[in-house]
């Protein structure tokens, strides 16, 4: 039986399987708000995503396996009653994450930038600045390190960060032959580990908001120097780029695109969209400008969102941002001052213009799709009680094993993201609860514990198909996104062994200025070793 067709069965067996046991379990009545599940708050409540992220790598189709996981925790939550089924997952699930401001916010938001892109494509900017990027950018090496370097400095807001370094980056890296696999890599490496560790970032104002009874920006910068995961993945990102190897399946896509593959697999998304470029019309002021352009304006309607002309001071501006709101107001009107700046100068008609937008919403319609999915699968694990069940782990767990404790909480948090898709969900589980254990017994542990829940929340999410901003470089690189998963898995596997190390030494030594170098010690030791077991790629 040929791969597929095999994947193709077994999926359709155990879809199957779900059905006949909706019908042969007993039949539940729904009792209202106060209603829970004979799962809620048990393992259960893991299993949706559990079961979808691994459908999802074995059987390479993401769509299918998200729903199977949502038809599961619907099935749970009702405990097996088909109509109860069906209203969940279609009512509390996939109408009620599209009903949502923020959700809806986020969307707006994705499909303006898709239709920027397409308006660049369209005025051959892209085009022009890959021809100056030639001048400029000689090697592979180059390319690789521009685009780490742009992701660094795009640090507000980690969806932003995704579609505006893979737009502005992908000519540039095509060219140099860099996989699409390895800048989806680059692109979500410099997307939630950058933004967690910057003070002024939609992420950092998730943090300061989940700890209750602290000042929690001052807690958010004294946690920066112990947040592992974020500091060794930007490191071990650059130790790879410069030292010129690879290991797991990036190799294999990473030697493939030295060969003229770009993609490895058949399913080659956008791999035809430089055909739509009009060459020879646009500048790379026509790129540049209104790239510069949306980053201010999506960093002012977060500020304006936060207070910030309302007399609000900078910092708590950013403390208190909308996201959502921010960048999908800031992105729209930079839309339409592209539309303007392109018409003034000739550059497109505004008839052109008017064509990109339906072609920019069908650009983004996979990721939309996933997201949509995505969230459906989060509100199925919330209404089973995963975070209950977590956080009743993590306080049985503050006992006898306080030192080692900032570890436990690092592979917990890993794990419920990787499981949920969500680091801010995990910040608002885990964040209070190592706060009440720690706060009036040993401040420096909280802290250290905080880091380790942060770090931990950014691994799971960045290992975690299901995740948003997986999603969302995947969509920036133009990448399959299980290939981006797959490549990416042992990376960030790797960097989150080195972190956990790291965080049971900081659970003893408890200053930073043993723990931190250590870790980076550490980190380049084992660079060093799988170095030596790789070597470098083919030239």
């Amino acid at each position: 039986m040929k791969p597929t067709v095999k994947r193709i069965a077994l999926g359709t067996i155990f879809l199957v399987a779900i059905v006949l046991m909706s019908y042969l379990m007993v039949f539940a009545e729904d009792g209202g708000d106060d209603y829970k599940p004979a799962m809620y708050s048990t393992f259960w409540a893991l299993v949706p995503p559990i079961v979808a992220i691994g459908l999802a790598l074995i059987t390479k189709e993401v769509y299918s396996s998200l729903f199977i996981g949502i038809v599961i925790g619907g099935l749970f939550y009702s405990n097996f009653s088909f109509e109860g089924t069906v209203n969940h997952v279609l009512q509390d699930g996939i109408v009620s994450v599209l009903s949502d401001s923020y959700n809806v916010g986020i969307l707006v938001f994705l499909v303006v930038l898709g239709v920027i892109v397409a308006l660049m494509n369209k005025t051959g900017a892209s085009a022009a600045f890959g021809r100056w990027a030639e001048v400029k950018i000689k090697t592979r090496l180059g390319a690789q390190l521009a685009t780490v370097a742009l992701g660094v400095l795009i640090f507000v807001d980690d969806y932003f960060n995704c579609l505006t370094v893979g737009s502005v980056m992908r000519p540039i890296t095509d060219k140099h032959k860099v996989s699409r696999a390895k800048f989806a890599y680059l692109i979500d490496a410099t997307a939630a580990p950058v933004c967690i560790i910057a003070p002024i970032s939609s992420w950092a104002a998730a943090v300061t908001g989940f700890v209750p009874g602290e000042d929690g920006f001052t807690v958010f910068l004294r946690a920066i120097p112990y947040n592992y995961y974020a500091l060794l993945t930007i490191f071990t990102m650059i130790m790879l780029t410069v030292l010129k190897f690879d290991f797991g399946p990036m190799r294999k896509h990473e030697d493939n695109a030295i060969a003229g593959d770009l993609f490895t697999t058949p399913d080659r998304p956008y791999a035809d969209a430089k055909d739509d470029e009009i060459k020879g019309n646009g500048t790379m002021i026509d790129l540049v400008l209104p790239v510069i352009i949306l980053i201010i304006l999506c960093a002012l309607g977060m500020l304006y969102t936060g207070g910030f002309f309302s007399g609000e001071n900078f910092v708590v501006a950013f403390s208190n941002s909308d996201a959502s709101v921010g960048l999908s107001a800031g992105s729209v009107i930079a839309l339409l001052l592209a539309i303007l700046f392109y018409t003034v100068r000739k550059v497109l008609s505004f008839t052109d213009c008017m064509e990109c937008i339906p072609e920019g919403f069908k650009a983004m319609v996979p990721p939309i799709l996933i997201l949509t999915f995505a969230w459906s699968l989060k509100a199925m694990t919330d209404s089973l009680g995963a975070a209950p069940y977590v956080a009743g782990i993590v306080e049985q767990s503050a006992g006898s094993l306080v030192n080692f404790l900032p570890g436990i909480i690092f592979i917990i948090a890993v794990l419920l993201a990787f499981a949920t898709g969500t680091s801010w969900g995990t910040f608002g589980i885990l964040i209070p609860i190592v706060v009440a254990v720690f706060e009036n017994t040993d401040p420096q542990m909280m802290i250290i514990s905080i880091s380790a829940c942060m770090a931990g929340a950014v691994c799971g999410d960045h290992c975690s198909p299901i995740s948003d901003t997986t999603i969302m470089a995947s969509a920036g690189a133009q990448c399959n996104h299980i290939n981006h998963v797959n490549t990416q898995l042992p990376y960030a596997f790797t960097v989150a062994g080195v972190s956990f190390v790291s965080y049971i030494i900081a659970g003893f030594v408890k200053t930073i200025a043993i723990a931190l170098p250590v870790a980076f010690l550490l980190m380049l030791g084992t660079l060093m070793v799988l170095r030596k077991m790789y070597g470098k790629e083919a030239e």
